[in-house]
């Protein structure tokens, strides 16, 4: 329990400076940041032909966004299918197939990082720098500089008061947040994450495999290729960015990526740090400091209670050893140096935040613990990803608002603005269309014979293939990985989800933050809703839960609530 205890008080404490300098980063007003980066901005600005002093309306914000994300996403999937052909390979691995190619070209540009391929075998240094880690820099930093721009619009004192050219409720300048972002944020925060794990031994070269002998002379082998590589700089900004894709097939569970329980704990730390450090931001920015408290009090009672369940469960005897002498945790799937607790705490964070990283195979957990880990997903907005966790948090937080006004007999508003039915429409659209896809590729996945490709029957083979869907449509990135994932079917059907799941959740809130900056603010009386209160953020946790249960608890009760049920004795 220490051990939980010292992450998160380790994530208050460096949260708290980290969220007031992105504030400075993304201020409106010169600050001595300029000074520092300014000269390579504006370098940055000239290459790319911006004026960064120009406003866009959020429907050329959304456009510039999606623009950029397609052009990388061409680079990249042409760079993993010639991989073979081109520099830094120096173990000759062949270019993908074009459905795995596609798969994970649409899991990186979308921040989920689903992976369905071995990294150390399957990509070679060029493709995981150029192609891989381009993206992990790139899609965080572009979630949170849609969060900025939505936050500004519809929080900030700024609201409403900028226009573009046109007339238009500016909402900012796409290139300019995600510039600053990157230059001035995240690249400086991954340097200095890869220096510390580079320390704990993580290794950072641009050798090719290492042949060595084993120890045990009367092993099968006479020789073992150790994949190494620039693994440092990717395992820093998977973690931080919440990407969540590693070096190593099976992720931060293998030693050469987590070698040591400090790296484990920077690591950990890493996972929750920028999605906590986004509500400082957010406070500092809109000066909205007591909603901002409130959402982070929601947030630390989902997260506290679906960690809790994860840690409880894994801290249960396996099922399989019911009956026998063995007592003890749950330690299938699990690297015996890190333990039950620390293998849970992490499983259940990387669901809460779109991280899926793992330092455990999660396909092991007892039921009730791959129960903690789908609820993280369903919620998505425990935390959440880097800027897109906040702007999940703010549609619950519309819906709230919404069900409140009608609840005391008031017209629907937020912030003194009101709520109209384009704006309903908006947010239906946006949570309404996660459940829709998962339930439906859900049932054709079972529905027709050889699809599933599971590895077990009965309720966890359901739950494996509600999980792949999830976490592909979260933009979380982590599985069951018993299923069997490399096939036309899932490559296909999971990139529909992944790019679905990542732009109409963003695009939706940005439509809906620039009308209802239009609007004129109703004066403050007594019977405003004030959503800043206690009571109000009991009512936002209502409606997240009864959301998320109400839309999957069938799916729940059929995968493993049964077999957490059938389990007992």
């Amino acid at each position: 329990m220490n051990e939980v205890l010292l992450v998160y008080a380790l994530v208050l404490l460096l949260a708290w400076p980290l969220g007031r300098y992105l504030a400075w980063v993304h201020a409106s007003t010169p600050t001595p940041l300029d000074r520092v980066f300014g000269p390579l901005e504006h370098i940055l600005y000239r290459a790319m032909g911006i004026d960064p002093a120009a406003r866009m309306g959020w429907v050329a914000y959304g456009k510039v966004l999606l623009e950029l994300h397609l052009v990388i996403a061409l680079i990249a999937f042409a760079i993993l299918m010639l991989q073979g052909w081109l520099p830094l390979n120096p173990d000759g691995i062949p270019g993908m197939d074009w459905d795995l190619a596609l798969h994970t070209t649409a899991a990186f540009i979308t921040n989920t990082d689903q992976q369905h391929y071995a990294g150390q075998a399957q990509l070679s240094y060029f493709a995981q720098l150029f192609a891989v880690v381009a993206m992990q820099v790139i899609t965080p930093a572009a979630g949170l500089a849609a969060l900025v721009a939505i936050l500004r619009t519809l929080l900030g004192p700024e609201a409403a008061q900028e226009k573009t050219a046109s007339g238009e409720v500016a909402v900012g300048h796409f290139y300019v947040d995600l510039v600053r972002t990157i230059v001035r944020f995240l690249l400086p925060l991954a340097f200095l994450t890869a220096f510390l794990l580079a320390w704990q031994g993580v290794p950072s070269s641009f050798e090719g495999a290492r042949v060595v002998k084993p120890l045990d002379e009367s092993a099968a082998l006479a020789e073992q290729r150790i994949p190494i590589g620039p693994v440092a700089p990717m395992v820093a900004i998977k973690q931080l960015g919440t990407n969540g894709g590693g070096w190593y097939g099976a992720n931060s569970a293998v030693p050469l990526e987590n070698p040591t329980p400090v790296s484990n704990l920077v690591e950990t730390v890493a996972i929750l740090l920028i999605p906590v450090a986004l509500l400082v931001m957010a406070a500092s920015l809109t000066g909205q400091r007591r909603l901002a408290l409130s959402i982070f009090a929601v947030m630390l009672a989902l997260s506290a209670s679906l960690s809790g369940l994860a840690i409880w469960s894994e801290n249960q005897p396996n099922a399989a050893f019911v009956g026998l002498a063995a007592e003890g945790p749950n330690l299938e799937g699990k690297e015996v140096r890190f333990g039950a607790t620390a293998t849970a705490l992490w499983g259940s964070l990387t669901t809460q935040t779109s991280n899926g990283s793992v330092n455990g195979m999660l396909d092991s957990f007892n039921p009730s613990g791959g129960l903690a880990a789908l609820m993280g997903m369903f919620i998505n907005a425990t935390f959440g990803g880097v800027g897109v966790g906040l702007i999940n948090y703010l549609l619950f937080l519309l819906l709230a608002a919404f069900l409140g006004s009608l609840m005391v007999g008031r017209s629907p508003e937020f912030l003194g603005r009101p709520i109209e039915a384009k704006e309903m429409k908006l947010i239906s659209i946006a949570l309404l269309l996660q459940p829709l896809l998962i339930l439906s590729l859900t049932a054709v996945a079972v529905t027709v014979p050889g699809l599933a490709q599971t590895s077990n029957p009965g309720f966890h083979g359901l739950s494996q293939v509600i999980y792949e869907y999830t976490s592909a449509y979260a933009n979380n990135g982590s599985g069951f990985e018993g299923l069997g994932d490399d096939t036309p079917w899932w490559n296909l059907s999971c990139a529909l989800a992944l790019i679905l799941g990542r732009f109409i959740p963003i695009l939706a809130p940005l439509a809906i933050a620039a009308a209802m900056a239009g609007k004129r603010v109703a004066p403050t009386t007594s019977g405003s809703l004030n959503v800043a209160t206690p009571t109000f953020a009991v009512l936002t946790l209502g409606v997240i839960l009864m959301f998320a249960l109400l839309s999957f608890f069938p799916a729940l009760a059929l995968g493993p609530v049964a077999e957490q049920l059938g389990l007992a004795p």
